[in-house]
C-alpha cells in the first residue's frame, strides 16, 4: 500500500508517527524542490534502519576518520576493497579488518540516522511518498534499529531549543572567538570536557559548520554549546557570511531576468526561470531571494518565508533579506519576530554605513508592530 502527499496537508512528523503505529516496512522518501534535496528512509516493523540524503552532509568513512575511530589509511583500503568489488558497506569492512569495534560502528550510524531525520524533520514543505517493498539488502547490512518515538521526542525537543538558540546563531556560518576578559581578570573556567574541545577549535576563522563537520558532531550540539558558551561570556559570536556565499554568484544575470519579469507581473515566467537556475546553482543565496519575492508577490508567504530565510542561511549579509523576511512574518500576523528581522536589518545599514531610503518608514513599521503587540498583551488578545 503506497501512502503519498504534500507535507503541507500531513507534516512529517505526522508521516513517522503513522509509519511507527502500524508497524510498517518499507522506504519512505521525501523529496523537497524549494531545498533541491531528497531523502529516504528505510523502516522494518515500523523502527528505521537505515536513512540517507542527496546532501549527505556526513559520510559514514569521513565521521570515523574525523571521530578518530580509524585512521585515513585504514578508510582509503576500505574504499579500496569496494572498488575491486567487495559490495558489503564501508563500516562492516572496517570492523572485519579490525579497525574499528562494531560499538563505535553502530553509534555513529545512529547518528547518521537522526541527522538525516532531524534535516527532513525541518522541511514544512515538500512531497513524501511511502511505498510497502522488499528492503531485504538493507536489513541484511543493517546494525541496529532506531525506535520512532524517541527520534520525534528528540525532534521536537530540537526544534523547540532552535527557537532560543537561533537568536544568537541564525545560521551556522556565524563564527565564534574568544571574548575579551572582564577587567580585572576572571574565575577559573568550570567548562565539560565537550565544552572544552570546541573552544580548542576556535580560531577567529573557522564557522559552527566548519567545526561539527571537523569534530563528527551535530551542528545542533555545537550550535547548542556555543551558545551557552557565549551566555556564559566565554566566547563572542560573530555574523560573517560563507566566503563563497556571493550575492547572485554564477547566476547574476538569472537574478537579473527574473527581477525584470516579477516588475512586469510576469511571476511565473520568473518563477521557471528561477526554478531552472536553482538546478544549475543549488547553493545560490541571490536566486533564493528572488524566490521569495515571487512567492510574496504570489500571495504565497509560508513559501517566501522559507525561501527568506534559505537566502539568509547561504548569505548572512544579504540586506535585503532581513527587511523582506520581517515583511513576510508581519503578513503572517508574527509581529514580533518581524521586528527582530526588522532591526537586524536596520542593524546591518548602520553597521556597514549603508541606510536604504525607506529605513524610516521601517523604523516607523517597529514602532507600530510594537504599540500593536502591546496593546494586544495588556487586552489579553
Amino acid at each position: 500500500m503506497a501512502i503519498e502527499g504534500p507535507l503541507k496537508e500531513l507534516e512529517i512528523h505526522d508521516v513517522f508517527q503513522l509509519l511507527d503505529l502500524s508497524r510498517k516496512t518499507g522506504a519512505l522518501r521525501v523529496t523537497s524542490d524549494l531545498r533541491h534535496n531528497q531523502g529516504t528512509v528505510y523502516f522494518q516493523s515500523g523502527a528505521v534502519i537505515h536513512a540517507e540524503i542527496r546532501s549527505n552532509p556526513h559520510r559514514l568513512g569521513d565521521l570515523l576518520v574525523r571521530a578518530g575511530k580509524c585512521t585515513e589509511a585504514d578508510l582509503e583500503r576500505a574504499r579500496d576493497l569496494q572498488r575491486r568489488g567487495d559490495a558489503r558497506r564501508i563500516g562492516a569492512i572496517l570492523v572485519e579488518m579490525g579497525s574499528i569495534q562494531n560499538r563505535d560502528l553502530e553509534g555513529l550510524v545512529k547518528f547518521q540516522i537522526e541527522e538525516v531525520i532531524f534535516e527532513m524533520m525541518s522541511w514544512r514543505e515538500g512531497f513524501f511518498s511511502f511505498s510497502e517493498e522488499s528492503i531485504s539488502e538493507i536489513e541484511a547490512e543493517a546494525t541496529l534499529r532506531v525506535p520512532i518515538e524517541a527520534l520525534l521526542l528528540e525532534g521536537a525537543r530540537r526544534i523547540d531549543e532552535w527557537s532560543q538558540i537561533e537568536r544568537k546563531i541564525p545560521h551556522l556560518s556565524v563564527v565564534p572567538t574568544f571574548a575579551m576578559p572582564p577587567q580585572g581578570g576572571g574565575g577559573a573556567l568550570d567548562l565539560l570536557p565537550s565544552e572544552w574541545e570546541l573552544l580548542a577549535t576556535v580560531d577567529g576563522r573557522q564557522d559552527i559548520r566548519s567545526i561539527a563537520a571537523s569534530l563528527a558532531r551535530s551542528d545542533f550540539d555545537v550550535a547548542k554549546t556555543f551558545f551557552g558558551l557565549e551566555s556564559a561570556g566565554v566566547v563572542t559570536l560573530l555574523d560573517r557570511p560563507p566566503a563563497s556565499a556571493a550575492p547572485g554568484g554564477g547566476a547574476t544575470e538569472t537574478v537579473a531576468e527574473a527581477e525584470k519579469a516579477l516588475q512586469r507581473g510576469q511571476g511565473e515566467a520568473a518563477r521557471a526561470m528561477v526554478d531552472g537556475a536553482l538546478q544549475r546553482h543549488p547553493h545560490d543565496a541571490g536566486l533564493y531571494l528572488v524566490m521569495g519575492k515571487i512567492n510574496q508577490a504570489a500571495e504565497r508567504y509560508a513559501d517566501a518565508e522559507e525561501n527568506f530565510r534559505r537566502t539568509l542561511w547561504l548569505d548572512a549579509l544579504l540586506a535585503p533579506a532581513h527587511r523582506l523576511l520581517g515583511d513576510v512574518l508581519a503578513l503572517r500576523g508574527r509581529l514580533a519576530e518581524a521586528v527582530e528581522w526588522w532591526e537586524r536589518w536596520l542593524k546591518l545599514g548602520e553597521d556597514t554605513g549603508v541606510l536604504a531610503p525607506d529605513a524610516d518608514e521601517v523604523r516607523r513599521a517597529v514602532h507600530a508592530a510594537r504599540t500593536l503587540n502591546n496593546v494586544l498583551g495588556a487586552s489579553g488578545g
